[in-house]
Order: structure tokens, then sequence, then C-alpha cells
């Protein structure tokens, strides 16, 4: 098995190489790309050090079986195929192919399958938001169909990259010390802050990663339902949480629902609100698994319940859903 991550020098790029060697995934040769900036950067991976080479046009790709590609949405539209043109298949972390019809978008708790329909060689990683989302609502839509969806998300810094994280920490010691903090990666300063808007806004009024919520939980999940977003940056540093309010065709216990989410796959319940046990980005970070608690009715809605969520975004937002994806075509000997 010949890999290659594209964007290697990234947070999800250092991701995908934590994530390739706890999870133990078959490797027989690395290829590691990036940018003119990284490119001749070095990294040890499961003792052995790997040089990034440029990303450029051409056959660097020919023989790779897998891709994974964390580099922006403008790269990943310029190499796919450069990528793809030898049967590599490509696993794209950027919002590049999300809603083409033609790539699948996938979380494998939820559309494994989805995945051995690829016509162009691509398949999508969905928005880190969305991901944690609909693992955790697969289980309910089992139990009744689930025809609206609001959530409020809580997102940390390391949605907006490495760069961002390292300014939020900046930030908090620019402040200790007295002094104007940074202000680059965000349009405020988001130490002791938090700032309702991630990404650019639509016409609608709401922005660009609400309607990917809106957007990606349809087509993940093959469902008509519809899902109002309000999605905020707070100052947490790695780790997203989502508050979610769903209405099922027929009334839910809270009992079933939280028997359903337990039993799910990359679903842990933390749910004891009598001794204050509930998920919390300050230990969901560097887990793999979405955390879920607070379940209870929705007092506005005899149809709906709601719930609490946290889960790593740079993890399973990101990297790990990349490398599940692959662990599946493997299984199924769908590689190439």
């Amino acid at each position: 098995m010949k890999v290659a991550i594209v964007g290697a020098s990234g947070a999800v790029g250092q991701e995908f190489l934590r994530v390739l060697d706890e999870r133990n995934f078959p490797i027989d040769e690395l290829v590691l790309f990036g940018s003119s900036r990284s490119a001749g950067t070095k990294y040890t991976f499961r003792g052995k050090e790997y040089e990034v080479k440029l990303l450029k046009h051409g056959d660097d790709f020919k023989g790779i079986d897998i891709a994974f590609t964390s580099a922006g949405a403008g790269t990943s539209k310029e190499f796919a195929e450069d990528i793809t043109k030898f049967g590599t298949v490509m696993i794209d972390n950027s919002s590049a192919f999300r809603m083409d019809d033609d790539v699948p978008l996938v979380v494998p708790e939820c559309n494994a399958e989805d995945a051995l329909n690829r016509p162009r060689g691509i398949i999508a990683n969905p928005n880190c938001t969305t991901i944690m989302m609909v693992v955790v609502l697969k289980p309910i839509e089992k139990l009744s169909h689930i025809t609206r969806i609001h959530v409020a998300s809580y997102q940390s810094a390391s949605g907006a990259g490495a760069a961002a994280m390292a300014e939020l920490q900046q930030q908090y010691k620019e402040i200790v010390e007295g002094k104007e903090p940074t202000v680059n990666k965000f349009a405020y300063q988001l130490a002791y802050n938090v700032i309702p808007q991630i990404d650019v806004f639509q016409d609608n009024g709401y922005t660009k990663e609400e309607m990917k919520m809106f957007n990606e939980t349809r087509k993940i999940m093959h469902t008509d339902a519809k899902c109002s977003a309000m999605c905020v940056r707070i100052s947490s540093l790695r780790a997203h949480s989502e508050a979610v309010w769903v209405e099922t065709e027929k009334p839910i216990s809270v009992e079933e629902a939280q028997a359903a989410i337990a039993a799910a796959d990359g679903v842990t319940l933390i749910d004891d609100p009598k001794t204050q046990k509930y998920p919390m980005p300050l230990f969901t970070a560097g887990k793999d698994d979405v955390y879920v608690g607070r379940v209870r009715k929705d007092l506005a809605n005899e149809n709906g319940l709601t719930f609490w969520l946290s889960g790593d975004q740079i993890k399973k937002g990101a990297a790990l859903n990349a490398v599940q994806i692959a662990e599946y075509l493997i299984k199924v000997g769908n590689v190439k």
C-alpha cells in the first residue's frame, strides 16, 4: 500500500500522520507533499524520516494507491487530475467537491457504501461540524425519521488551522502581558470572546459554514430533513461542540435515544446530570469518538429531542474520518 499526504505540514496533515500510526494503517511506502513553503521539511513516521516534496503538476502520483489531501479547495481543484489520473483514490478534506453529484460525501458510520461509487476517483470528506452531528443523528434516524434539525455550533480555533490555534494562544499571552493582542486569522480578537461568524455570509444571511451543514447533512444521510444552523467561533483550542435539536416523525423517549446513541459506532454517551457528567472540549480533544450528553425532550416540540455533543475537530472532524474511509475501502477490497 503506497500512501500520499498532500498538505503534510498543516494541522490536519500532521494529524494524518498521528492517526495512521495510531491505527496501524497498512503502509508500505509513504510520500509527503506540500507547498513551496513546506517543501524540504522533514517528519518522522514509524521511525523513518520523510522529506516533504513540492506538489507540482506531473506524474508524481503514479503508483500511489490512496492520497489524503488537505491543502485547501483551490489546491484540490488544481491538482485533482494529476492525483487521480493513474487510479489513485483521492480522499479530499477540502470543500472543493463535497456537493458535486459525481463525488461521494462520506462518513463511514453513516454511508460507507457511497465511497464505492466514485466516477472521478475522488471521495469528499465532509465539514467537521457536519461529520460530528450526523454520526449522532444516524442512530436517532433509525428510530424515527428526522424531519427538522436546529443546531448551534461552538467551534474551536483549530477549525481555522494551526496558525489560528497559535494566534489564540498568543493572544492570551499578550493580554496577560498588557499588550495589544495580535488579530490576523479572525475578524476580531478570539481570546475572551466568541465570534458569531464562521466563513463568509451568503445572500440568505447564513454563513457558508452554516449552509454546509444544511446541504451536507442531506447528501450524507440521503434525507429530506432541513438543518438550520448558527455557527460560532469560541476560544477553545481544538475540539468543537454542538447543541442540537431534532424533530422526528414519531416521538422518541429519552431512554430510547440514549440507548441508541450509546450503541452506535463512533459515539460515546456521557450523560449523568446528577453528577455533572457531560462532554466538554477540554476532555474530548485528542479522542476518536463523538461524545454526547444532556439528552432530553424538547419542551417546545412534542416530537423533539435535544442533546449536546463534543468531538475533536482535527481528528474525527477531519483526519480520522478520512482514514476510516480508506480502511473501509481496504476492507472491502475496493482500492484501485
